[in-house]
């Protein structure tokens, strides 16, 4: 039976890139630099075990697609809209910075053609490397991570005129640049349309599909809509990647959006990890070696400046200074689309094999640092906040407005968020007075425009919460989606103002001690909050009393979660719940006109003797009296609560409506 070459490799590089990402992790370092070692290690100027290197490729560029469509799915075409001003305004900033302040440098190694080019090579981010991270480290729907697929996107439009711009910078380019500029135009077209098809035509079509009830022909279908938008788009010029993202855009203005998500997240996995493996084979080492102080003199360059511009785009977005570190880390390094610009440029002799051998080390090492620079951001965020830096410099210190006026005793609230509104809106409604602080202008505009006492402001300095009045605030409500701002905000607080009550929102379980420890009265995580909803809504399914399941969540939430956070605990603790519950039922009954109640006296009925159950109150015009008096006559309107076992409430309800228990058996 004859090889198949690719398949060989393909298990060679499964097996090994599997043990080296087991030993990546061992050491406590990300899965994607793990998968960019093994791709040096396994590639053509490593071991060459790989022979078959464009095959791998090009299940790579499925990864990126798969990749992409993920991040889509997690949209809307509303969510899209709302990123406008992070894809136009920090996305320009930061690609025409880069252009800018790059193009310049290379200079002094290369004619003004190549300098141009290495200068929109630098600009482009990886969109696959630093959605991963951010999709891992779930900072996706965070300000700083909001500023960076806004940037990421802009990227991923402006490949287009970057190729048309490769063409012009050509010595021996085209004398009328028609033909490319058809492609410009047609590729907005595409996009155009694809919008379109995801308002009307992909959701009736994903209808009609579900309806077959065929679960591997909805899975075909979406498959079908990921990479046929994604070829559709890389046909016109526009990249693979930008396709991908608006077919999981398309997918997600139906209802089906979250199931197509979970079907195709196990491929997007095993896919992408083969992207991140086939970049690490175009590192040539040896020329590493042969120039060092070059290439790293180059890589701390480039990074150095990327992250200049960074941070100077998410900071014009009008974040503080330390969520603007972490989105402008995070989009440091050098992207893969740059890879297909530059051998553009060498094909058509912008760029010399030296040039573009000193860029492929230097794009490569960038993606390299990349965790690293993220986890720098996060330590340099945190000293920079530390440091008490002036509030021009540190961002959105102290809102340039006066605080809305409250008589005092008021909630203060960190965060508009959905969390945030949602409070809002309650504390309006039973009029509790309150102040909200955000960092994000337009939605503070906005808020401001329907009313709301909100100011623009970063809760993580103090002389903000000065601002909003804290001494004469009751409660403090840190409603933001960035655990260590949260922890600051909560440590602040709570050593500035002891008498505040402090709650905290958290999506981590690791979160909680500490946050706790750091001084919040009550820490909510997400993930546990679902896991009561969904124990009561279990237990009320099995006839459990209700005053049994509200003790059990207020056990739960008084321990701090403990029963969760650790194991041991649950089979004592549940336990006691399982005997308390044996039998036991509180129920209420209604009396109506009709009722056989309706007219008698407790004493009359007597439903200790008649059924075995025992009143334990009755409810009457808003006001309720315990153990009433069995002297008490029963009227219309009147709820009676009652308490005994399954059985012995089913009775006392009959009696109480028929005046006939139900029949037994």
């Amino acid at each position: 039976m004859a090889e198949l070459p690719f398949l060989r490799d393909l298990v060679v590089l499964l097996l090994l890139s599997l043990g080296i990402v087991l030993v990546f992790q061992r050491l406590r370092q990300p899965s994607i630099v793990g998968f960019l070692a093994a791709g040096v290690v396994l590639g053509p100027h490593g071991l060459s075990l790989v022979r078959e290197v464009r095959q791998v490729e090009l299940l790579a560029e499925v990864g990126v697609i798969l990749l992409l469509f993920t991040l889509g799915l997690e949209f809307s075409l509303t969510a899209l809209a709302a990123l406008r001003r992070q894809v136009l305004v920090g996305g320009g900033v930061q690609a025409l910075a880069t252009l800018a302040l790059a193009a310049p440098l290379a200079l002094t190694v290369a004619g003004w053609r190549a300098a141009l080019l290495m200068g929109g090579l630098v600009a482009l981010s990886s969109t696959a490397i630093a959605l991963k991270l951010l999709l891992d480290r779930g900072d996706v729907d965070t300000p700083h991570g909001r500023a960076a697929v806004g940037i990421l996107l802009l990227q991923d439009l402006l490949v287009i005129p970057m190729m048309l711009g490769v063409v012009l910078l050509a010595e021996r380019a085209p004398a009328a640049p028609g033909p490319t500029a058809w492609t410009l135009a047609t590729g907005l077209v595409v996009v155009a349309a694809i919008l379109a098809a995801a308002r009307w035509l992909i959701p009736r079509f994903l209808a009609a599909v579900v309806r077959t009830r065929r679960r591997e022909l909805f899975v075909l279908t979406v498959v079908l809509i990921c990479l046929g938008t994604a070829w559709a788009t890389n046909r016109v010029g526009l990249s693979l990647a930008l396709g991908a993202f608006l077919a999981g855009v398309a997918v997600s203005e139906s209802e089906y959006g979250a199931q197509a998500l979970a079907d195709v997240l196990p491929l997007r996995d095993t896919f992408s990890s083969l992207f991140f493996i086939s970049i690490g084979m175009l590192l040539d080492l040896g020329f590493v070696v042969r120039r060092p102080l070059l290439v790293a003199g180059a890589v701390l360059v480039v990074l150095a400046l990327k992250a200049l511009t960074g941070v100077g785009a998410v900071r014009v977005l009008g974040l503080p200074l330390r969520p603007a570190v972490l989105g402008g880390f995070a989009v440091a390094q050098v992207g893969e689309f740059s890879f297909v610009l530059a051998r553009a440029g060498v094909d058509l002799g912008v760029l010399d094999a030296d040039l573009y051998q000193v860029f492929v080390a230097v794009a490569v090492t960038s993606m390299f640092a990349t965790p690293f620079m993220v986890g720098l951001a996060e330590r340099l965020g945190d000293r920079l906040d530390a440091a008490r830096l002036p509030g021009w410099l540190a961002g959105a210190a102290l809102p340039a407005e006066p605080a809305p006026q409250v008589p005092g005793d008021h909630v203060v609230i960190a965060g508009y968020g959905l969390n945030g509104r949602n409070l809002a809106r309650v504390l309006r409604d039973v009029e509790i007075p309150y102040l909200i602080a955000d960092t994000n202008p337009e939605l503070v505009w906005a808020a401001r425009a329907r009313g709301e006492p909100i100011v623009f402001g970063d809760a993580t300095r103090p002389e903000v919460l000065e601002h909003l009045r804290l001494e004469r605030a009751r409660a403090l409500v840190v409603a933001i989606s960035d655990p260590p701002s949260t922890r600051r905000i909560v440590s602040i607080a709570r050593a500035g103002w002891p008498h505040l009550t402090i709650v905290a929102r958290t999506r981590y379980l690791s979160e909680v001690e500490q946050l706790h420890r750091l001084g919040a009265n009550e820490v909510v995580p997400e993930e546990f909050e679902t896991s009561i909803e969904i124990f009561a809504k279990v237990l009320a399914t099995y006839d459990v009393p209700r005053a049994l399941i509200v003790q059990k969540i207020d056990q739960v939430r008084r321990e701090h979660y403990a029963v969760w956070r650790d194991p041991d605990l649950a089979p004592h603790r549940l336990g006691r719940l399982g005997s308390l519950l044996a039998g036991l039922d509180v129920d209420t009954y209604r009396v109506t006109e009709s009722s056989y109640a309706c007219g008698r006296s407790l004493a009359e009925l007597d439903l200790r003797r008649a059924a075995g159950a025992s009143t334990l109150g009755l409810v009457r015009d808003g006001a309720t009296l315990a153990s009433p008096g069995v002297e008490i006559t029963v009227r219309a309107g009147d709820t009676l609560v009652l308490l005994g076992t399954n059985v012995q409430v089913e009775r006392a309800l009959a009696i109480l409506d028929t005046g006939a228990p139900p029949p037994a058996g």
